[in-house]
């Protein structure tokens, strides 16, 4: 009975999007992705929570890999066929180029329906799928991870920028936004409206009674790759201003900047209340003890880290560095934005949160009740689909298969 019912309301979204009755028998039943390797970057990880529900779901998802290393390997469901290349192309000057030339290879003899790319990073990988015959070229939808204009790119910066996107993404039929406020530079970008907002599946489904504590105590909570775009010096900088000479700062994550913000801390003598905690596979257990989360960083995709802190109920005080900070934190008890780098404005607004009466949790995290997998990933097999029955519409059928070896 639920299998029949997702049926109908599968035939009514194709309808809906004009592909007819018929289009349902066009669906993606096979699904590439690209991963160059799977490192702690927010799109890789969104992706590997994407593709693992989606061959929950049934459909064949295949996984090729530059690399088959990364702690997010160990995450991958094994409902999903990862394939390395062979021989193993690991990151280095031009390795995307050259991963593109396998992929492209890969298709050729291992054709899918369609063909999905996590984000911005990818994209250099796309302009190899010339190189596959147009019948067996998959439908390729990507994520637009981070935005593309970007505070500090000038003018001719941005127009040789958009021009070698749109070089890059001339064969995706599809872009995934996360946020409304980007669909339409995507397209002005891309030269084409082909650009649909799916929000980021950070969060796992609900659990039924699941109570959320309010936040408490005086400890401000941070993560993220400890390099220069982080922004944790300005956060620092940011601690040692504040009112609230108690409060704790907990820096969550690793990376080359951690001896030189050690030093800063001491230089600034806040050194015994700042705690640089490393890598943190779960920052839940973090954010529970925490009375605020803070990102301070200069640029941000769809800031992910964002939602869990609303989820877990938590304050937020983010700059103007994502679309998220808009989507979510205008006008939200408790939670406040700041400008890019500026380290007294970022203090003044720490220190205004610390201060009022903490805000229900389940308030804050009904903000987020949106960016739950399941209906996500669903959102994602809708387009796939329809964009599958669109070029099976418009692409002639190969003559011959010869030529063409599956695996």
């Amino acid at each position: 009975m639920c299998s029949r019912r997702r049926q109908s309301g599968q035939i009514r979204r194709l309808i809906d999007l004009g592909l007819g009755d018929n289009a349902l028998y066009q669906q993606a039943q096979t699904i590439g992705v690209v991963f160059h390797d799977f490192p702690l970057g927010g799109s890789e990880r969104i992706a590997v929570r994407l593709m693992n529900r989606w061959a929950q779901t049934g459909r064949a998802v295949v996984a090729l890999c530059g690399a088959r290393r990364g702690p997010l390997v160990d995450l991958i469901s094994p409902d999903v066929q990862l394939v390395e290349c062979s021989p193993v192309i690991p990151r280095a000057l031009g390795s995307r180029r050259r991963l593109g030339q396998a992929l492209a290879q890969f298709l050729q003899r291992r054709p899918v329906d369609v063909l999905f790319t996590p984000g911005n990073f990818h994209w250099p990988v796309l302009p190899a799928l010339a190189d596959v015959p147009r019948q067996i070229r998959p439908a390729v939808v990507t994520h637009i991870s981070t935005p593309l204009f970007r505070l500090g790119r000038g003018p001719l910066h941005q127009l040789a920028y958009t021009a070698l996107t749109r070089h890059r993404l001339r064969h995706v039929d599809a872009a995934v936004a996360l946020s409304p406020l980007t669909v339409g530079h995507a397209d002005r970008v891309l030269g084409r409206n082909i650009t649909e907002c799916i929000r980021l599946p950070v969060l796992d489904e609900c659990e039924a009674g699941t109570a959320l504590s309010p936040a408490r105590g005086d400890l401000i909570v941070a993560a993220g790759r400890l390099v220069k775009e982080k922004g944790f010096d300005v956060a620092l900088h940011a601690l040692a201003r504040m009112q609230h000479s108690t409060a704790q700062l907990a820096i969550l994550g690793e990376g080359p900047q951690e001896g030189a913000l050690r030093a800063l801390a001491a230089r600034l003598g806040i050194a015994h209340r700042v705690h640089f905690a490393g890598y943190v596979r779960n920052i839940a257990p973090w954010l529970e003890q925490s009375r605020v989360f803070l990102l301070s960083s200069f640029y941000e995709g769809y800031a992910a880290v964002i939602v869990e802190a609303l989820a877990a109920g938590r304050p937020v005080v983010s700059t103007d560095c994502t679309p998220a900070t808009a989507d979510l934190l205008y006008g939200l008890p408790g939670c406040e934005s700041t400008p890019i780098g500026d380290a007294g404005a970022m203090a003044d607004s720490l220190d205004r949160v610390m201060t009022r009466s903490i805000p229900d949790p389940s308030l804050l995290a009904g903000v987020v009740e949106g960016y739950r997998i399941g209906p996500i990933a669903d959102k994602h097999l809708a387009l796939f689909d329809s964009v599958v029955a669109r070029r099976e519409s418009s692409v002639p059928a190969p003559e011959s298969a010869e030529g063409v070896a599956y695996v």
